[in-house]
């Protein structure tokens, strides 16, 4: 087409399609993600009026869909992020140092590093938000603070051995395993609670919507404490041993417990035995995780394994080899792996689905390696080791958009007290804890041999009842005319006071009958001329 011609019919309609393609919502990644399965085919449908319904039907399906996407597009407008390397580089040679520089000023003063190496190995935990970071010192130093920040909220030193921290519900209150009894503290760092319950414990974990305060320990007893009521709702022998890795399914609330003998199991309080037991490695489990839908569980042991399982099946999906042993695991909100042991950190990226062939990143750590943990809501991994804490960016890690009714980084004092009070008023109870969670509310269908057994014993009892009904109805004498329909019908229509007048007229006109009777041979043997007062005397 010369220059100023107007275009052909042909060339237009070209022209428009290349324009709807390049503006058609259907291509974002948003709409993929809400994308439905293929449409009814009216074609095939001979009834007008079905195929109306359900012409009006797909039509409100399309219209919502692209309402959804285009308020995703507006509420969710941010995506994660990735390392990409470009021609022969590998993303697993990249120093940490390289990222720093790369990314803007704000991501930049995520990573620190606090040199404690007197008072650790460290442990720490991260509230549901992201924003806090709770340390827990060997040698019995905690604190609390905004790491973002760099603002430390409060610090006690409790002179006794610590094994563990947690945050409970939200930054307000913690729970260190220490020397032999579980404490609970306050934001303060006053002490709240002696939990003298629970006893040697080596692990502690929180579910946030039971309000449920779980811990293990040397006697392998696992404990469920109600932190909004403070009783015990459940406590169960493993007989196992002693035990130091618990983590819980965040899908459906089920304990993981990994142990010495090389198994796997998975507790609710409502069962006093093991839910599942799945054996795992041919050595003792040093550490499992377990990705936020719930879906893959990843177990590593002495034997140098790190498996990958399908909680669903319960059967492995992959196995990897490390060069030691793993001492701590974590899994990312997005689905990344971070494996550790000694000073060695490696972190995995489409590890859990698929096969991976090659790490996304690898780190040294200053100190020997404790526990790790992912920042929630942030691209940031947060470390504990011998020489203090470290955090290291981790791009693609967190999630981008969060929910403010789950967890509000940015939330003020008053949003976090509306949000407490939300939480409790929702608090589940314990019985809500199985397998599979889906199940509650559902109506339970019977297999087909138990109902055809029901439906046979029904019909056996029916015809049972028919015979005996119909013996008995031949036993009876038969009274012809006595007990007729319409004879029961006029004894119903007549009045019972009238019924009953003829027959005591009878009756009187009886009596009256014999008194005269009476009177008439008396009178025959007693003179008439006979005084009164000596009629008596007459028979």
């Amino acid at each position: 087409m010369a220059e100023g011609e107007p275009p052909t019919p042909g060339e237009a309609r070209k022209s428009s399609k290349k324009r709807k393609n390049v503006r058609d919502p259907d291509a974002t990644e948003t709409a993929k993600r809400l994308k439905r399965g293929p449409a009814v085919n009216l074609k095939s449908i001979t009834d007008k009026k079905l195929k109306g319904k359900l012409r009006r039907a797909e039509a409100v399906f399309n219209s919502s869909r692209k309402k959804a996407i285009q308020v995703n597009e507006w509420l969710l407008p941010a995506t994660a992020g990735t390392l990409e390397a470009e021609g022969i580089e590998r993303t697993w040679k990249f120093k940490q140092e390289d990222i720093v520089q790369a990314v803007d000023v704000t991501a930049a003063r995520k990573v620190f590093d606090l040199s404690l190496p007197e008072l650790g190995p460290y442990k720490l935990s991260f509230t549901r938000n992201g924003r806090f970071m709770l340390l827990g010192g060997s040698l019995g130093h905690l604190a609390i603070m905004d790491w973002q920040r760099a603002h430390l909220v409060c610090e006690v030193q409790v002179r006794e051995a610590v094994r563990d921290v947690v945050f409970l519900h939200n930054e307000t209150f913690f729970a260190a395993a220490q020397k032999k009894y579980v404490y609970v503290y306050d934001k303060r760092g006053l002490e709240v609670h002696c939990l003298q319950d629970h006893t040697l414990v080596n692990a502690l974990d929180f579910l946030p919507h039971h309000f449920l305060l779980t811990s293990i320990g040397e006697y392998g007893v696992l404990r469920y404490q109600d932190t909004s009521t403070g009783h015990i709702v459940a406590q169960h022998k493993t007989h196992l041993g002693p035990c130091s890795v618990m983590r819980h399914n965040p899908y459906n609330g089920v304990i993981m417990l990994g142990h010495a003998r090389g198994c796997v199991t998975m507790w609710t309080p409502n069962l006093t035995t093991a839910a599942v037991k799945m054996l795992c490695h041919t050595g003792p489990v040093n550490a499992l995780a377990v990705d936020p839908s719930g879906t893959y569980m990843a177990t590593a042991g002495m034997d140098s394994q790190i498996k990958v399982w399908d909680v669903r099946m319960l059967r492995p999906m992959h196995t990897y080899y490390s060069h030691a042993p793993v001492t701590s695991m974590d899994i990312s909100q997005r689905g990344l792996l971070a494996v550790g042991y000694g000073r060695k950190l490696q972190i995995w990226q489409d590890a859990l689905r698929n096969k991976a062939k090659s790490p996304y990143l690898n780190h040294n750590l200053p100190g020997v390696m404790e526990a790790f943990r992912f920042c929630p809501y942030e691209d940031v991994l947060g470390i504990g080791h011998s020489a203090g804490i470290s955090t290291i960016l981790v791009p693609g890690a967190g999630e981008p958009n969060f929910d403010s009714f789950v967890a509000n980084p940015f939330q003020t004092v008053k949003a976090r007290q509306h949000q407490e009070v939300a939480a409790l008023l929702d608090k589940l109870q314990p019985d809500s804890i199985v397998l599979d969670p889906d199940i509650i509310g559902r109506v339970r269908k019977e297999p087909a041999d138990v109902a055809r057994q029901r439906r046979e014993e029904e019909a056996a009892a029916n015809t049972a009842r028919l015979v005996a009904m119909r013996r008995e109805a031949e036993a009876k004498d038969k009274m012809k005319g006595k007990n007729k329909p319409s004879r029961r019908h006029r004894k119903k229509q007549n009045n019972i006071i009238e019924d009953r007048k003829p027959a005591i007229k009878e009756r009187q006109k009886e009596e009256a009958a014999r008194r005269k009777e009476a009177a008439e041979k008396n009178e025959t043997a007693i003179p008439k001329d006979a005084p009164r007062a000596v009629r008596r005397f007459y028979k």
